[in-house]
């Protein structure tokens, strides 16, 4: 039997079966996951949330109060903190010195990522601090700045910008570093100065990596309020967390952190808002 009769028989054999079994047309859009409704996706969200803080209540009522509280007692001890304006007054102080910070750092963390990450010579004069300080922890330098600036809302304010200041940076540089090259040379080619070239092609580009900067350094600076404010020990929500831990008062200890959870939550979220606004085309797919 020649090799040719042999492959002729293999090529009938081949297609009598495709033609028993044909294989379907697949399109590449089969391939792809298949699309949950967001009500679905919220009604998860919800049971998980439910199971969670049920699951706390009733694991949190076998513990001793001294070491755990439990939804409920927290929620009674927010409404009496509440009603007294303790808890107002807190979160109010401490949110005006996220406010301010968060504001600083994000002034700073721009305007020097956009310059460190377009300059070389910028960037070789103060990559080299950046990374030092980047890496220096910051816990550590608390009482010095304590030391310069005493108790009062001026170290708070560094400590909080300097804990923020740095996802916000280095997110920034990151977003000027990866802008293709070859969109720059078509803005010079078409004889774009620098400020437009910053304008219309560094920043839009570098845009999604400086949103992200900004989710992050709003979680930092909410840490380094608190850091703060356990240092210094005279008002806000790191204040109150001291204050009744000293007390062992458990479920008045946890009113303020969960309002920390909160707040991050919240900010967060606005942030991400603040993303879509400005960079629709992330989220066209959402």
């Amino acid at each position: 039997m020649t090799v040719q009769s042999i492959s002729g028989k293999l090529d009938i054999r081949s297609a009598k079966i495709i033609e028993t079994n044909p294989v379907p047309n697949i399109d590449y859009e089969d391939i792809e996951p298949p699309k949950v409704k967001k009500s679905h996706l919220w009604a998860v969200r919800l049971a998980s949330i439910v199971f969670t803080v049920g699951s706390w209540e009733i694991l949190g009522r076998q513990v001793d109060p001294l070491f755990m509280s439990y939804p409920s007692a927290i929620a009674a001890a927010a409404v009496r903190l509440t009603a007294s304006g303790e808890l107002i007054s807190a979160t109010y102080s401490s949110l005006r010195i996220v406010a301010i910070s968060f504001g600083l750092a994000t002034i700073i963390g721009l305007a020097l990522g956009l310059l460190i990450g377009r300059y070389r010579y910028v960037e070789a004069a103060a990559d080299w601090l950046v990374n030092a300080l980047y890496c220096t922890p910051k816990v550590a330098i608390v009482p010095l700045v304590i030391i310069w600036f005493g108790l009062g809302d001026s170290a708070k304010i560094f400590i909080v910008t300097l804990l923020t200041v740095f996802p916000i940076l280095i997110n920034a540089i990151a977003g000027v570093k990866n802008v293709p090259r070859n969109l720059i040379d078509v803005g010079a080619a078409f004889d774009a100065t620098e400020p437009e070239i910053f304008r219309k092609i560094i920043l839009p580009s570098a845009l999604p990596y400086m949103m992200t900067g900004l989710r992050l350094g709003i979680g930092r600076g909410l840490i380094g309020m608190v850091v703060a404010e356990f240092y210094t020990a005279i008002n806000g929500l790191g204040a109150m967390i001291v204050k009744y831990g000293n007390q062992y008062d458990t479920a008045s200890m946890f009113v303020p952190i969960l309002v920390l959870m909160l707040l991050g939550v919240t900010l967060t979220i606005a942030l991400r808002s603040l993303d879509k606004y400005f960079a629709p085309w992330r989220y066209v797919d959402d």
